[in-house]
Parts: C-alpha cells; structure tokens; sequence
C-alpha cells in the first residue's frame, strides 16, 4: 500500500492530477494552494463514509472498471456491531461483486421468519417460497463490519479503489464540470480532494448532506431501543424459537435475533430512563432476568442504546453529489432494511453513474436515482418499519388479536405469504422503483 500522508493509506495505485494547480508536483502528491493542501483525481468518483454502503458503492465502480477513493474520517475500518441482517437481493447484488460467497460463509443463514407471543408463534414465513425470484432465498445473519473487510481484501489490489483514511470530510461543493470536498486531518489540518461525483456515504449526521443544504425530514420515536448481545440461548426457554422472531407484547415487546456465537435482543426502553443508566451492561443484564430465568448470569458481549429516527432527506441528488444509506434515510431497524436499503441505493446509483461515465447514457439518467430510491424509501421502508413497531407495541387488546389474526392468515396462504415476504425481504420495493422508470 502507498502511504500519502500520515495517517492515510491508499488501497491500489496511485493518484491522478487532473485540476490545475499552482504546483506541478507529481502524480498523487499534495500540493499546495491557496494555503490549502489539494490532492485532485482525474475522472475519479469521491465517496464519503467506508461503511457498509461506502464499500458497497467503491467495489461496484470498480468492479466496472470507474476509479473510485473512499475518505474515511477513523484510522481503520470499523468494528462496531450494528446492522446483522443481509436481505435475499442484497445478496444478490454483493455477488454480483463477487463477495457474496465469503460473507455467507462467516455467517448464518435464517431460512425463516417468525412472529410470536411470549407463549407461542402465531406466524413462520419460509423464504423456500420466494426461491424462484432470488439466488439467495434466506436472511444472512453477519455483522455489518464483516462485509467492509470481504470488501477491502478483494479489492486490495485494485487500482480503482483506494480508500483514504483519516480523512474526516467537513464540507462539499461542486461546479459543473466537478466536486470538492473539505477534509481534516489527524493532525488538525484542513485538505481538500477534489474529483468528478461524489456519494455521500457518511451517516445519519452527514455532513455531506448538511453542507449542500438539504434537509432531513421525519420524526424521532421518544423511546430508545437497547440491543444486548448475550450468549444466553433462547432456545433453551423457547425451544420452537426461529433465528428472527419478532415478539408481540403490550408490556415491552422485543426483538430476537441469532448472530454466529450469539444472540442480539433487542428492547425499547422508555424516555425516563437516563442514558447513562439504560447504556450499561447491568442495565441489560437486569432487562433480560426480567423476562428470562438465568439469563443475568450469561456472558454479554456489548450493549448498544441508540434513538430510533424516521427521517428522509427531501431529495438523494443535487447536481454531481448524491446521498445514500442512513444520509439519506434512517428508520428503526425492525425489518432490518437500513443497510439493505443503503445497498439498493448504491447498486442503482453505481448503475447509473456507470452509464453516464461510458458516454451510454445522458446525464439526466442521474436523475432516476432520486425518482426511484426516494419514492421507494418512503413507499416501503419507512412504511413498513413505523407498522412493524406498531403492531408490535400495540397494547390494544383488539389491536393485537387483529394483528396476530391477520398474520396466521397470511402465513397459512401461500400466495399471501409469498406476497408478504417480497415485501419484507426488499423484493417488492426493487419491483416498484423498477416500475417508476
């Protein structure tokens, strides 16, 4: 790997000059103007954040051949353990980049989805019933961290992808014939890259968003959600329990979901608990002996809290910058479709940028990404989350019989239940932004 500054390293060759500047250094060096170190690539895609959706966005340029450098504001990828669920399509289209086969084997396959009472399951959906429609009929169950990785060792040694850590990205602009963005770096230092699109990538806070003005519509839930990651075995009290279960009850409804070597329950917690109380491990060790003999007593890896939003950005393009993944939209994570949806956003937009890169299609094709994704954001995955949370918390004698009713009948019938797993596996949300053209 070629080291450019301290605290940045490249993955693949080297950088291109293609701004003027002041100085003529040579190829990938930084030069110097205006007092501002700038390093320029020629016809080479920007992207913010080395997420899941970053990396995702970086290796399908480069697997097309379209040079691409990720900025990264850490000093390594990350490890932190927050979305676990790979969706049927999702797969589809990380093997299509030629990942796909190495995350599954670091992870677990759930063929089925169940929801349940605390007594007993009220609907299984088996994703054998979708089999026809997707290579891969099952959610993976695999930390989010893991793909990053699969991601930079097999395309480690492609010229077209570099990331660049330490590179914390302030700001972005952009003129007609390309974009700029404000990085800092470790030591305090401010630099700007400069290139010819750029995908922001960079989380719910991004500051690629907040920079070109766009505003980030939607609500937050008053609750948190608190995810324990034990290795109690639920199996042990629940025996008929699926590797995703979705607990339905009007006291405190919860979450169940199989990781490899765990599980992650996962609880809201009401507003009046201070922070710093519901954040620690005693706190989920306290939740969990509330509902389950013996399960204080087991091991718990981390816990994480965190405010849920429901919040989409008022439109995912603005000229040569675009955003994706939680810049975009944030939801709950019940359905597990922030990541995935991240994912899809990325796929279809690389699509798109493709195209417009080999002169096969006009700019305005760009636009189709925003009509798409945007529409099918707020159609599906905002939809579906805020109705999963409801029909789980509902506290409604009437409500929950209704709800628990209408499920049975939907697992029981074939064509129902093939209709509602398209939904919840993303299926039907690629269909409908396929239908908008």
């Amino acid at each position: 790997m070629a080291k450019i500054a301290s605290g940045s390293l490249y993955l693949g060759g080297t950088c291109e000059k293609h701004f003027p500047v002041e100085a003529p250094g040579a190829s990938g060096k930084i030069v110097r103007k205006s007092e501002v170190a700038v390093v320029a690539y020629a016809k080479r895609v920007l992207i913010a954040g080395a997420g899941p959706v970053g990396m995702a966005a970086a290796a399908t340029m480069a697997n097309q051949g379209i040079p691409v450098t990720v900025l990264e504001s850490a000093s390594a990828l990350s490890t932190e353990s927050r979305a676990s669920t790979f969706h049927p399509p999702t797969l589809d289209m990380l093997e299509a980049i030629g990942v796909a086969k190495d995350l599954i084997a670091q992870g677990l396959i759930a063929p089925t989805v169940q929801y349940r009472s605390s007594e007993a399951p009220f609907a299984n959906f088996d994703f054998g019933d979708i089999s026809d429609l997707t290579g891969h009929p099952y959610r993976l169950q695999c930390e989010q961290h893991k793909l990053t990785r699969i991601i930079a060792k097999r395309y480690g040694s492609d010229p077209n992808l570099r990331i660049e850590f330490g590179a914390e990205v302030l700001e972005a602009a952009q003129r007609d014939d390309g974009v700029s963005v404000k990085v800092r770096r470790p030591d305090g230092s401010i630099e700007q890259r400069e290139g010819l699109w750029l995908i922001g990538a960079d989380g719910a806070r991004s500051a690629v968003r907040k920079s070109i003005g766009i505003t980030f519509d939607g609500f937050t839930w008053p609750e948190r959600f608190l995810v324990i990651s034990t290795r109690f075995d639920f199996l042990r009290i629940f025996p008929d329990l699926a590797s995703v279960s979705y607990v339905a009850d009007p006291v405190q409804w919860y979450f169940l979901l199989k990781v490899p070597g765990m599980w992650r329950a996962m609880f809201p917690i009401a507003p009046e608990v201070p922070d710093e109380k519901a954040g620690t491990v005693q706190y989920g060790a306290d939740t969990l002996a509330r509902r389950f003999t013996g399960a204080a007593t087991s091991p718990i890896d981390h816990v994480t809290l965190y405010r849920v939003h429901q919040r989409v950005a008022a439109t995912f393009r603005s000229g040569r910058v675009f955003l994706a993944g939680d810049a975009a939209h944030i939801n709950n994570p019940l359905g597990g479709m922030g990541m995935n949806g991240g994912i899809h956003d990325v796929v279809n937009l690389c699509g798109r940028l493709t195209k417009v890169w080999r002169r096969e299609a006009d700019p305005s094709e760009l636009d189709r990404y925003d009509r798409q994704r945007r529409l099918v954001t707020l159609e599906y995955v905002q939809k579906h989350t805020i109705e999963n949370k409801r029909n789980l918390e509902s506290s409604d004698p009437r409500e929950q019989q209704s709800f628990r009713t209408e499920m049975a009948r939907t697992a029981a019938n074939r064509e129902l239940a093939r209709k509602y797993l398209m939904r919840i596996s993303m299926l039907a949300s690629l269909k409908r932004a396929a239908e908008l053209g």
